[in-house]
């Protein structure tokens, strides 16, 4: 099954437009961290589309799988990093709300 190019990046650029919403419009820290991902996943799927669009049979172009990879690594990390500060949030104001958190504000 062959999806056209244009297809997979508006989808990549619907999927990115969605996590921005949610970044920047919801206050829980849950909801932002799973914005960020969908944020992250948008990225990959632009990579390896741009990635199938500039290969050819003769030539495959590994650059897109390649950044999509780095993607992934910084997305554990974040993800490992985002969730131990919510639950250290969470132990000290019983809560997952952003705003009710004035000491991470500089």
């Amino acid at each position: 099954m062959n999806v056209p190019h244009a297809h997979l990046l508006a989808l990549a650029a619907v999927l990115f437009g969605l996590g921005c919403l949610g970044f920047l419009l919801r206050r829980n820290a849950i909801i932002v961290l799973a914005s960020i991902e969908l944020m992250l996943n948008a990225a990959n799927l632009a990579f390896l589309t741009g990635s199938r669009m500039h290969s050819s049979a003769a030539q495959p172009s590994l650059e897109g799988p390649i950044f999509a990879l780095f993607v992934i690594l910084i997305a554990a990390a974040e993800a490992a990093v985002g969730l131990a500060l919510v639950i250290a949030l969470y132990r000290l104001k019983r809560t997952a709300e952003l705003d009710s958190s004035s000491e991470l504000r500089g």
